[in-house]
């Protein structure tokens, strides 16, 4: 497979007839280096794992699997857990009759899975490219390179890698971020576009953020700002995106389809809980603290504790 065929191949894969109509796509997806844990893992609070309801538990596990590259690491006829390098990523559980989760409703949008190199990123893509793995946009965020795609069950997903944080611009607490046309030639120019080497997940991906879908901005901001602990990092319209240890974000928040949304509905398919990591114990107590103050309902769980967003989504806060 040629680099051209490569570039072809990732258009047709993503529905576009040129990399400008990619963009376009990622514009509508997200508003705007080693081996080990990337920035976004090491800071103050980063994002865990995630669990997801769904309805078909050995095709969604499979796809992740395959697709993604993770590796099955228990599986039952109720759930899946999945990770990479040891590290459990998603938990998926067994829900067959649950109804689908409107995209119109609060709740998932995406699970950014982080790439440790952008090797990594450009070796995931000409897999994905080779096994005809559906596309949905590309962008280059400025801070980091993406790529968006869905689970089959329309859970959103973007595979991405970070720029060297040396390189971010800064002015006064707001990062820049934007969503220009990535360059997927410069990309895959890293690795052999003829063979797949990309057997499974590099064991440094982690999740670098998460994307929500909300029913009322100001309202999301001022709750995972307030009561969870994140730091605004940049708005735009309809979206705000919030972090910890200046990361460009650990979490974006949007309402482009789900304004007003209600309460969620916990029957459905999606987003059952994400976990936020806090290694220094006396942060974590902050943090509870916060949360009491804020008159948070708090449910204790295996290492730390669990609160609901204003809709019902679930944050696990873990004690490391």
């Amino acid at each position: 497979m040629t680099t051209d065929m490569t570039r072809r191949t990732i258009l047709q894969m993503a529905g576009a007839s040129s990399l400008a109509a990619a963009a376009s796509a990622a514009a509508r997806a997200e508003g705007n280096a080693g081996d080990g844990p990337t920035f976004a893992n090491r800071t103050p609070m980063r994002v865990g794992m995630v669990t997801l309801r769904v309805r078909k538990l050995d095709t969604i596990a499979d796809f992740y699997r395959d697709a993604i590259g993770l590796a099955v690491m228990e599986r039952s006829a109720s759930s899946a857990t999945l990770g990479a390098g040891g590290v459990k990523l998603l938990v998926l559980e067994a829900h067959p009759e649950a109804a689908v989760e409107s995209k119109r409703a609060a709740g998932l949008y995406h699970t950014a899975f982080l790439m440790p190199t952008r090797k990594d990123l450009a070796r995931w893509l000409v897999h994905a490219a080779i096994h005809r793995v559906p596309l949905s946009g590309f962008a280059d965020h400025r801070v980091s390179e993406s790529v968006y795609l869905d689970d089959p069950e329309g859970n959103g997903i973007e595979v991405y890698a970070d720029r060297d944080p040396a390189l971010w611009q800064w002015n006064a607490g707001t990062v820049t971020m934007g969503t220009d046309q990535l360059d997927v030639d410069d990309l895959v120019s890293l690795t052999d576009t003829k063979v797949s080497d990309y057997a499974k997940a590099p064991d440094g991906m982690r999740i670098g953020h998460m994307h929500l879908r909300v029913g009322d901005l100001a309202q999301a901001g001022t709750f995972y700002r307030n009561s969870i602990g994140f730091d605004p990092t940049r708005e735009r319209q309809g979206a705000a995106f919030l972090s910890s240890g200046r990361y460009h974000h650990h979490l974006g928040l949007n309402v482009w389809q789900s304004a007003g949304a209600g309460l969620r509905n916990d029957k459905t398919t999606g987003l059952a809980w994400f976990s936020l990591e806090i290694a220094k114990p006396d942060l974590f107590a902050a943090q509870e603290e916060r949360l009491r103050k804020a008159g948070s309902d708090i449910v204790t769980v295996t290492d730390g504790i669990e609160v609901a967003d204003p809709w019902g989504t679930r944050i696990r806060l873990i004690r490391l």
